[in-house]
């Protein structure tokens, strides 16, 4: 007698063409019927993923949805997606909301959103380390980090009112690597500005650690919020100084304008309430993800800090 062939299960990925989600698509495609949406179109990517190069927020990706079975999405939430002409509210924010619109519509049962757990807050009354369920409240202070905050906010007001699916919402401390992201390009730098007097302790995940989180957040059943972080947490002098690069103290007040020309950036590179991050703790317990996830990073802070040491 034949046995029944297993269907394989089809999974989704949006900002495929990033080196996140090219490294996702490497480590997943001959697991998954991998399907990627990408303007940028397939740059790297295992030739049997299909990708389409289409505007997320457009008819066309909707046709995406509609012409596939898709088991699982995982919207990793590319910071370059292009405004288009008179969207008021944040292309980032807009995409987001776009996503968990067409997962609803065509009943995909597992979703899985990285968002970042720096959208928690430096401060210096902050608990050594942040649960879950501790308030979100980056979105007050800092602008660079309100879109990520809002889609934080509305991926787990989907999570209740959606019970139907596995929603699944990943908050990674600082994530650092080949990335073009703000913690690589600040520890990537030549010299490194710091603010003078204040030396907090630090997180740093891979991203080879982050998308094993992922891929453990596609078992069945699995929903909720995970903080993830990454190898055991140091000062961010000690992190400077395993990068085997110059650590630049400089006093808070005139921090922006001398940060900028000591790492070669512009001014706005260093707004002044960002400047906090440098100052105050913003560590996260992991103790969820490695319980009931089974997570455990695989990277120690060596090997993660590698690809921006001098």
């Amino acid at each position: 007698m034949a046995t029944r062939k297993t269907r394989r299960q089809t999974l989704l990925v949006t900002g495929i063409a990033s080196r996140m989600g090219r490294m996702l698509a490497r480590q997943l495609h001959e697991d998954f019927d991998l399907i990627g949406i990408d303007q940028r179109g397939a740059r790297l990517i295992p030739k049997n993923v299909m990708v389409h190069a289409v505007d997320m927020r457009r008819r066309p990706a909707e046709d995406v949805f509609r012409r596939n079975r898709i088991d699982a999405v995982v919207h990793l939430g590319e910071e370059d997606v292009p405004r288009r002409r008179g969207e008021r509210q944040s292309p980032l924010v807009t995409t987001a909301r776009r996503v968990l619109e067409l997962c609803q519509a065509h009943s995909v049962p597992k979703v899985i959103v990285l968002s970042s757990a720096l959208i928690y807050g430096p401060n210096p009354e902050n608990d050594q380390y942040l649960t879950e369920d501790a308030p979100v409240q980056a979105g007050q202070r800092f602008s660079t980090m309100r879109d990520r905050v809002e889609i934080d906010l509305f991926s787990g007001t989907f999570f209740w009112q959606h019970a139907e699916a596995d929603t699944v919402l990943l908050r990674p401390a600082a994530i650092v690597g080949r990335l073009d992201n703000a913690p690589s390009r600040y520890f990537g730098l030549r010299a490194i500005p710091t603010v003078l007097g204040f030396d907090p302790m630090m997180q740093v995940v891979s991203p080879e650690d982050v998308l094993l989180a992922i891929q453990l957040t596609l078992k069945p059943g699995v929903r909720g919020v995970f903080n993830i972080a990454g190898p055991r947490a140091v000062p961010l002098s000690m992190l400077i100084h395993k990068l085997r690069k110059r650590n630049v103290p400089i006093p808070e007040p005139a921090f922006p304008l001398v940060a900028s020309v000591v790492g070669g950036l512009p001014r706005r590179a260093f707004p002044r309430p960002e400047i906090d991050y440098l100052k105050y703790v913003c560590m996260v317990d992991d103790s969820r993800a490695r319980s009931v996830l089974g997570y455990e990073p695989k990277l120690s802070l060596e090997q993660t800090l590698l690809p921006l040491v001098a």
